[in-house]
């Protein structure tokens, strides 16, 4: 029985070492090729450790995060383009200044005379010209799809903070959850010696056999390699939260945060539902680029449909500047499009095809935001009932181990239920510290998800200043 409960406790830490594995090599993967992972480091290395707090952490993160400042760029690419398709509805304003000396042949034109050739003699023009498009359905819908499709990039970064937010938040809670794995590992490693040297005085009174000093000395190393794993995860997590936030590489920090756990105030579903739909940017977003997709179908329907323009110039044309006179033209003109069918129809054709994807993403991202954030609130519910029990669990097995202690002590029962009890422990206290991650981090996915990560996750968090 004794040996039975012992390898389910170990098999038990064996898997939990196993997915804690798993989940460090996603994370470096993530870490690898998502950009959000990333940064543009600023600043200088320095030998005093950083003290970062979870705003300073967001702070810094917003300002030198690598997936923000790429949209950021999305966004003067998108203006940019906004220009180039205004500038078939902006007037447009030249001018010019000649000063040419001709020599002409008049017969080359038709004209017979003698002598047939003219010159030579200057000419001089100065001019102003004016283009001004008055009526092009198809360019106005292409600028109102342009404007659409920046507007949406816009709030692209506004996703793109939230994001930011997030993932800084969720490294820190990694860091954090890492260093409280070091102080479990270090207070189990600190018993077991306890243990040992427990083991090791009343085998030396004769109240116990050798083999019990030897479980407990096996104890003790098990807890050693335990803490230099810890130890080595929690650097490696400075490590990654550091690069993400821009920090200089090798720079040593340390967390000022603890984020304890703080129940989240009840939130009705259908009011978490009614401020995602109303506030996602990147739901926001989508609806935008559908705008941008319908008003380039339109732009392409229009083609085909007369458009009408104005042109004008003015200046002084003459042999010398000063001899000069004034002259000008005026024109309205008129273009109708009498063989371009097949370049219309292509461009239809693509927008049509560009309106009915756009069309079923923001459908599709309606359902997905309803999944999420229904997803969050069942995660944050469910959370803080395993956080709930895995602190009884966690104070149930501290009582176990200092019951078997005592009877390991008064020499009725022997040091394998002491062990069995510190695995529990060392179980226990791993399975309260992976609680509280998942609690914090479903809080924190629940902003993101309602679209308030970067204005309200603090107070999702439990108000930490």
């Amino acid at each position: 029985m004794h040996a039975r409960r012992s390898f389910g406790i170990a098999a038990l830490l064996a898997f939990v070492s196993v997915a804690l594995g798993a989940a460090t090599v996603r994370a470096q993967e993530n870490a690898r090729s998502n950009p959000f992972y990333g940064s543009v480091p600023r600043g200088e290395l320095s030998a005093t450790p950083v003290a970062l707090s979870i705003k300073d952490t967001i702070s810094r993160a917003l300002e030198r995060n690598l997936g923000l400042l790429l949209q950021e760029e999305s966004v003067r690419s998108s203006r940019g383009a906004r220009w180039r398709a205004l500038e078939d509805l902006l007037p447009n304003i030249s001018g010019s200044v000649q000063q040419r000396r001709l020599v002409l042949n008049l017969e080359a034109y038709g004209f017979p005379a003698n002598p047939s050739i003219v010159g030579p003699f200057n000419v001089f023009d100065a001019r102003i010209a004016i283009s001004q498009p008055l009526i092009d359905l198809s360019a106005f819908n292409d600028a109102r799809a342009s404007s659409l499709n920046l507007h949406a990039e816009q709030l692209g970064v506004r996703s793109a903070r939230d994001l930011v937010t997030l993932v800084s938040v969720n490294l820190y809670l990694e860091t954090v959850t890492a260093a409280s794995r070091v102080e479990a590992a270090h207070a189990q490693q600190r018993t077991a010696e306890a243990l040992l040297q427990q083991a090791s005085d009343l085998k030396a009174s004769g109240l116990v056999a050798g083999i019990d000093v030897l479980r407990a000395d096996v104890q003790v190393q098990n807890q050693r390699q335990r803490s230099i794993v810890a130890e080595n995860d929690l650097e490696k997590a400075k490590l990654q939260l550091a690069r993400a936030i821009g920090l200089p590489p090798g720079q040593a920090v340390t967390l000022t945060d603890t984020i304890p756990f703080a129940p989240l105030p009840p939130l009705a579903l259908e009011t978490a539902l009614k401020d995602a739909l109303e506030k996602r940017p990147d739901l926001l977003a989508a609806h935008d680029r559908l705008a941008a997709a319908e008003a380039a179908s339109r732009a392409a329907k229009s083609e085909l449909l007369p458009s009408l323009r104005f042109d004008a110039d003015y200046g002084t044309i003459g042999q010398t500047a000063s001899g000069a006179h004034p002259t000008f033209t005026v024109a309205a003109t008129v273009h109708v499009p009498v063989f371009e069918a097949g370049r219309a129809q292509a461009r239809r054709a693509e927008t049509d095809a560009e309106e009915r994807r756009r069309r079923a993403e923001y459908e599709d991202f309606r359902g997905r935001v309803d999944l999420e954030v229904r997803t969050a609130v069942l995660d944050v519910n469910a959370a803080a009932q395993q956080l709930e029990a895995a602190e009884k669990t966690r104070s149930l097995a501290a009582q176990t181990l200092e019951q078997a202690r005592d009877r390991f002590a008064a020499g009725v029962a022997g040091n394998i239920e002491v062990t069995q009890a510190q695995e529990s422990v060392a179980a226990a206290s791993e399975t309260y510290i992976a609680a509280l991650y998942r609690h914090n981090l479903a809080k924190a996915t629940l902003a993101q998800a309602v679209g308030v990560a970067e204005s309200a996750i603090m107070s999702y968090l439990g108000g930490l200043q």
